[in-house]
């Protein structure tokens, strides 16, 4: 099993254990934290089964799911998760997505992660694209994604349903070969 550890100037990124699952359910169950997300809050119960699928997930071979914690590198507490899917009919790409708790809105913390997430697809996965979909209302991952580096591709209308009804995604990518880390 390949264990993930990856350490940034103000973030870490780690595979999730269950004894985050308290520190999850406060992204996870929170309405403003997942306003943006495909799905309403989840419960603690919830959040739990999400940890033990990515426990599995992590173990197996080969390793195309990572749900990882991140974690603030000064206080070394949870304060968001990332998650990086590597795509199973094109091994070379891979999709992120992440959210962070509310108090850490504001301060850059979303573009170091999404840094932190390609330097590791790219450097410790070898990718050569990786991709995100945000919802056409979330300004703040819109600016994360393309101050790290990522491109603006598209709308993919009627990507998601979530429990409002359908809702397009904006599409960002990087690609390798036009990456540097910033």
């Amino acid at each position: 099993m390949r264990r993930v550890l990856c350490n940034g100037e103000r973030l870490g990124l780690r595979d999730i254990t269950e004894a985050d699952v308290v520190a999850l359910h406060t992204i996870y169950g929170d309405p403003v934290a997942t306003q943006h997300m495909p799905f309403a809050p989840r419960s603690l119960r919830e959040v739990a089964l999400l940890v033990d699928q990515a426990m599995e997930a992590a173990a197996e071979e080969p390793r195309l799911l990572y749900v990882l914690a991140v974690i603030d590198a000064q206080r070394r507490n949870v304060i968001g998760v990332a998650r990086l899917r590597v795509e199973t009919e094109h091994p070379h790409s891979a999709e992120i997505g992440f959210g962070l708790h509310p108090d850490q809105w504001g301060r850059g913390i979303g573009t170091d992660l999404v840094r932190l997430l390609l330097s590791f697809g790219f450097k410790q996965l070898g990718l050569h694209r990786v991709w995100g979909a945000r919802s056409p209302a979330n300004l703040p991952a819109q600016l994360a994604m393309l101050t790290a580096g990522m491109v603006e591709e598209g709308r993919f209308r009627h990507h998601v349903d979530t429990p409002h009804g359908w809702r397009d995604s904006i599409i960002h990518s990087a690609l390798e070969d036009e990456w540097t880390e910033r």
